[in-house]
């Protein structure tokens, strides 16, 4: 049996948190940032779970993490 591929695209995007879940960062903080709040902007700056529902896409994509 080969090995599986690793989708480099989500291995830069997404990380295993402790627990065993997925943290990832959010959009909307690269550009046009004058219009958008600083209340706004700090929290866009946080990171977040992976929602229930997108995990088993993303364990797919990420086999050896």
């Amino acid at each position: 049996m080969p090995k599986m591929k690793t989708n480099r695209g989500a291995a830069k995007r997404f990380r295993r948190t402790g627990k065993g879940g997925y943290k990832r960062a959010q959009s909307h903080l690269n550009h046009i940032l004058t219009k958008k709040k600083s209340k706004r902007k700090r929290k866009l700056g946080l990171t977040l779970q992976v929602a229930n529902a997108d995990v088993k896409s993303v364990k797919r994509m990420l086999p050896y993490s």
